[in-house]
């Protein structure tokens, strides 16, 4: 009987021979590179010879791009049974990869991890023999896992293809930004100009510019063309109310900010949380009193605001869009990424608000609950001491932490320098950003729904 969901068909194992051999020419084009550049290491060959020998620094890659040229003609000869194709991803090495991306918790930690590890490690990252080292892993892992079919249908699908190509932009201008603000840095450390300083030569709208936006035009083009014609347009049948998609996603570019709707409700996620990010972007050149930096790249005259920029963009933005685009499946679950999407997987959730830990589990007692007779003002009343807790958290939360955060050591000078309202703006700004990894950790951790939970107003926090 065969198979309706193979891992490996012939189609695919041809389609990835093809791949494999434009990494071969990749890695034969950087090898030119890098013999070009002239660079050797020395190496004692394990001892089999008296003395260290000068070895080109481009043989590895000469021999890497040997070594993907024979596992290209394996795939591209490859005409017989597809079950019995070796170069795979061991079943071991994705139950593994699944056990970790399932779990919220562990992949916004990892996420989390990463950006530290980028951050910190940005001068050795910047080196361009380290980046196309990272770039060929990405690359791999992408090819062997196209040879699992979940994988495959996931990052297939035409609406997910750009999020695909958008991790790579993503991660080359990163490194772009990384790779002129560690050479700017190192310059000023030393006492030399900037970049941009020396090479300020200015050209002329025309015909410099315009000729530079005319290629870029025709070259999109040619490419919106192929994809248009390579990919299937994504469209699905026409809207039912009587059968929806399952799951029923927002376009990329939303999927953050469905994704906090797992954790807020639909009037903080939707509507105050956008309000938020468009405002504090606006709000930024009024509350920024840092100079440095204008017009050309830095890390360490501007950290502070390069770090909290990244993070909400990085770990806050795109990790969630990751998160929603290959993560979430049918009834909003979460799956491996090698994992098939099954529509009957149910996960118990029992979450519980702020309010029934406190008077359920703290104080043994029950909810208060108003009498079925009482009045609105009573009825009010007995809604906020139900929730006198939640409240209490938010009001110091808000407006308690800015003036004991004005009291550190880091934060004083910023006090200093933005007095009092701009310093309370920015400290409301970056407590609203820190507040959606706040409420995950709260969920994943301890289960909690609701800081303030009002089912009566259709108010929830």
């Amino acid at each position: 009987m065969l198979d309706p969901h193979p891992d490996l068909t012939l189609d695919v194992i041809h389609g990835l021979g093809w791949l494999y051999l434009i990494l071969a020419a990749m890695n034969f084009t950087w090898g030119v590179y890098v013999f070009r550049r002239g660079r050797h290491f020395r190496t004692a060959l394990g001892g089999l010879l008296n003395h260290p020998q000068e070895i080109p620094s481009a043989a590895p890659w000469f021999l890497y791009t040997t070594f993907l040229t024979l596992i290209a003609v394996v795939h591209l000869v490859k005409n017989s049974d597809p079950d019995a194709f070796v170069i795979r991803l061991p079943l071991l090495f994705k139950n593994f990869v699944n056990t970790i991306v399932a779990s919220p918790s562990v992949y916004f930690a990892l996420s989390i991890i990463g950006f530290a590890l980028v951050v910190s490690l940005r001068k050795w990252l910047v080196k361009s023999t380290v980046a196309w080292t990272l770039l060929n892993i990405g690359l791999l892992f992408m090819a062997l896992s196209m040879t699992d079919y979940n994988f495959r249908q996931i990052v297939g699908k035409p609406d997910n293809v750009p999020i695909v190509s958008m991790l790579f932009i993503v991660g080359f201008f990163t490194w772009l930004y990384f790779k002129r603000a560690v050479e700017n840095d190192e310059r000023i450390a030393a006492g030399r100009p900037v970049l941009e300083a020396e090479k300020n030569e200015k050209v002329l709208v025309w015909p410099d510019l315009v000729y530079t936006e005319l290629i870029c035009m025709v070259v999109l083009t040619a490419i919106l063309v192929a994809w248009g014609i390579v990919l299937q347009a994504p469209l699905e049948e026409p809207a039912s109310s009587v059968r929806t998609p399952n799951p029923s996603k927002a376009p990329w570019y939303f999927l953050g900010l469905q994704e906090m709707l797992v954790y807020y409700d639909p009037w903080l996620a939707g509507v105050v949380f956008p309000s938020l990010i468009i405002v504090g972007l606006m709000a930024i050149p009024y509350i920024d009193f840092n100079k440095k930096g204008n017009g050309y790249y830095s890390y360490q005259e501007r950290s502070f605001a390069i770090l909290t920029f990244m993070f909400g963009f990085l770990p806050l933005w795109i990790a969630t869009i990751i998160l929603g685009t290959f993560l979430r499946g049918p009834n909003w679950n979460i799956f491996g990424i090698y994992e098939f999407w099954d529509v009957h997987k149910l996960e118990v959730l029992n979450n519980v608000n702020l309010s029934e830990y406190f008077w359920l589990n703290w104080m043994g007692s029950s909810l208060p609950v108003a009498p079925a007779d009482a009045g609105t003002w009573t009825k009010v009343g007995y809604v906020f001491l139900r929730e006198w807790l939640g409240f209490a958290a938010i009001f110091a939360y808000f407006f308690l932490m800015p003036p004991l955060l004005a009291r550190t050591r880091f934060f004083a000078k910023f006090y200093a320098r933005m007095g009092f309202i701009r310093y309370m703006v920015f400290a409301n700004l970056l407590l609203w950003m820190a507040a959606l990894p706040i409420k995950m950790v709260l969920r994943w951790t301890v289960n909690l729904k609701y800081i303030v939970g009002i089912p009566e107003w259709f108010f929830n926090i």
